[in-house]
């Protein structure tokens, strides 16, 4: 029910109503926009400071363009809950029963005003310059907008969008969104660069934007409702690119966000009076304080460890770390190809790198997984993160990180069932000098005199198989969905096999299993294509054993719930039964 009717936002359809508006009710519009994005995300979490960061600016681009006439790419689209809003989809802030309408970034199928599912940074002005050139080459006049920001500009393929970016023939405008922060601090010599701009108004001769040949622009109040609309006017339907920086104040509006803006990039449902989350924080062990505890005696004992992340300190729980060990700690901001080739440049120096990396975003250094680190055949250990099934947005699923390591030459990945497991594994993987390992980070696991696993297995370098003894059917349950395999072994009294890696095979114990058993199922919380089980059905294929290989599906899955990706997949212990005992 919207208890919010007499808000002006209800009287928005599109960015035609936003026109008819005077300043002061734009203004109000905009208490209007940060209430509801407050209220929205206590009540289902979701990006909180970078969104009520940029609603001056926003309000501003739609009353001044003609979108979706005219184009506006937003980089990482995190930040385009406002911009939702006043597009026709205000109803999923206004109601809560309609907040599930909405995915959390742009989504053209969701809007004529979205252009692209992007989740990703760093990627709007080299979209945005393939647009302007095939504007200009079909004589076409429309607007066409990038707006970075957040950090954004801290990877690589900005740097490339803006090379291509300053050579534009006519209309092109990237708006670089300045609020001094990434997910975490912002970090590099870009920082350098932009605090110059900013303490002189944007007059300072160590322009970079000048002197690749941008027409620079300066707002050094990007709150400031008026101040954007006049910006906005001034670049309208110009000839040539142009680079307008902005000034903005991330998490404006919310004074714990603007106190503390990494807490409040991204945000679990929270109580608004209090600003304390709603779900109680996990005691005891953790997969995160597994990994720093073993990173930190490593450390304590004299090896030269370096803990490097891109950007994501928060996601492997590195606060403290990094206060503690300021030495043996790199960000290097929103870009993960630096982040490998770091890495393997320190472990060719003789250091020992311990890459942090989120699945999800890993996908952006593949060829630095290749050609740097696996063709170099360097000992980098990486930690990977959210590497599972989940309901997440398309564009932050973590199904392909399996996908990409494990195909891979030289690299070793390894899928820890429990913490001690973990624990093991990053020890010998800091300890050996051979190859690249990864490791699958486990999700909250039981220990593992629960799961009924042997945990005694130190030496990595040679896989072998732990078993559970069973009949006529054999489970391989790797990683996270051990639990999964020891439920159908159960219904099944089937053997339960921890494969311990995700591309290193036990090839005499799947010889003993295949001579006696049936059926062989595999087990992976990852995408099935290119995945663990068909390494193992490839390695049997020419006996006679049935293998059913379950995964996801090669799909895009869209906040999809998990229940039911995992009913279209088969991932259900009661549906795996069915079929192993259509089989038998």
């Amino acid at each position: 029910m919207n208890k919010h009717e007499d808000f002006l936002l209800n009287q928005i359809a599109g960015p035609k109503d936003l026109k008819k508006l005077s300043i002061p009710e734009m203004k109000k519009l905009a208490q209007e926009i940060r209430t509801l994005i407050l209220e929205k995300d206590a009540a289902e979490g979701g990006h909180l400071g970078p969104d009520l960061g940029i609603v001056e600016a926003t309000i501003a681009y739609h009353y001044v363009f003609n979108a979706p006439q005219d184009k506006i790419i937003w980089d990482v689209s995190h930040q385009t809950y406002p911009h939702k809003m006043l597009t026709g989809r205000a109803q999923a802030w206004l109601d809560p029963d309609h907040y599930e309408d909405v995915t959390p970034y742009t989504n053209p199928d969701e809007s004529p005003y979205d252009y692209y599912s992007i989740g990703h940074t760093s990627t709007s002005i080299a979209l945005a310059t393939g647009m302007a050139k095939a504007r200009d080459l079909m004589g076409n006049h429309e607007n066409i907008m990038a707006l970075i920001g957040d950090g954004s500009m801290t990877g690589g393929l900005a740097f490339e969008g803006l090379n291509n970016a300053a050579i534009e023939k006519n209309n092109l405008v990237v708006v670089v969104n300045d609020n001094q922060w990434s997910i975490d601090e912002n970090v590099g010599g870009l920082v350098t660069a932009l605090k110059k701009l900013r303490d002189t108004n944007g007059q300072t001769a160590e322009n970079p934007f000048t002197a690749m040949g941008f027409d620079y622009r300066y707002v050094a109040d990007g709150n400031n409702l008026a101040d954007m609309i006049a910006a906005f006017k001034a670049v309208k339907d110009v000839n040539h690119p142009i680079l307008l920086h902005i000034n903005t104040l991330k998490g404006k509006g919310y004074e714990p966000a603007v106190l503390d803006e990494e807490a409040h990039h991204w945000v679990s449902p929270f109580n608004l009076q209090d600003d304390q989350p709603l779900a109680p924080e996990s005691q005891g062990s953790t997969p995160n304080s597994v990994a720093l505890d073993v990173i930190k005696n490593e450390i304590k004992a004299g090896k030269n460890i370096m803990a490097i992340d891109a950007a994501i300190p928060g996601v492997f729980d590195l606060d403290d770390f990094k206060n503690e060990f300021p030495d043996h700690y790199t960000d290097v901001g929103i870009a993960e190809q630096e982040s490998v080739a770091f890495a393997t440049g320190f472990a060719k120096e003789g250091g020992i790198p311990v890459l942090m990396e989120n699945s999800t975003f890993l996908q952006r250094a593949f060829d630095q997984l290749s050609h740097d680190t696996a063709a170099n055949d360097l000992p980098v250990v990486m930690l990977v993160a959210g590497g599972r099934i989940s309901n997440q947005s398309k564009t932050h699923l973590g199904i392909f990180d399996q996908v990409m390591i494990s195909n891979l030459p030289n690299w070793i990945y390894l899928a820890p069932t429990t913490l001690e497991e973990e624990k093991a594994m990053i020890k010998w993987a800091i300890r050996q000098r051979c190859h690249p390992v990864a490791i699958k980070m486990p999700a909250n696991v039981p220990d593992s005199d629960e799961q009924n696993i042997i945990t005694d297995y130190t030496n990595y370098s040679e896989i072998k198989y732990s078993i559970i003894p069973g009949k006529d059917v054999a489970i391989l349950a790797l990683g996270d969905f051990y639990q999964l395999g020891k439920e159908v072994a159960t219904k099944l009294d089937a053997t339960l096999v921890n494969p311990l890696s995700a591309n290193i095979l036990d090839e005499q114990t799947l010889n003993q299993l295949a001579a006696s058993h049936e059926v062989i199922v595999t087990l992976e919380d990852n995408s099935l294509d290119g995945g663990f089980g068909q390494k193992v059905a490839s390695y049997l294929g020419k006996t006679k054993v049935k293998i059913l290989n379950y995964g996801q599906n090669r799909v895009y899955t869209d906040q999809t719930p998990l229940s039911e990706i995992y009913r279209q997949n088969h991932l259900t212990a009661d549906q795996i039964v069915a079929d192993v005992q259509q089989i038998l």
